[in-house]
């Protein structure tokens, strides 16, 4: 027995291993079950920790690249 607010309360959208829809009430305000990612907000608005710091960028590689041709020979 459920109360009756949960009985008519809308359904989790995510989808089960068995194919089949979640039939665990959705969180309020959100389209996913708490099991579903529903309580999770995500990541910050203006995350400065995911900023990309161009570490891995073409030029970088390049210059990195020079560096160590250019130690061999001073080797």
């Amino acid at each position: 027995m459920q109360p009756e607010r949960l009985a008519y309360a809308p359904r989790c959208l995510a989808q089960t291993r068995a194919g089949t829809a979640c039939q665990s009430p959705a969180v309020k305000g959100k389209r996913r079950c708490r099991m579903h990612g529903g309580t999770n907000p995500g990541a910050p608005q203006g995350n400065e920790n995911a900023r990309k710091h161009g570490g891995y960028s073409g030029r970088t590689k390049a210059a990195a690249r020079y560096l160590r041709e250019l130690a061999k020979v001073i080797r």
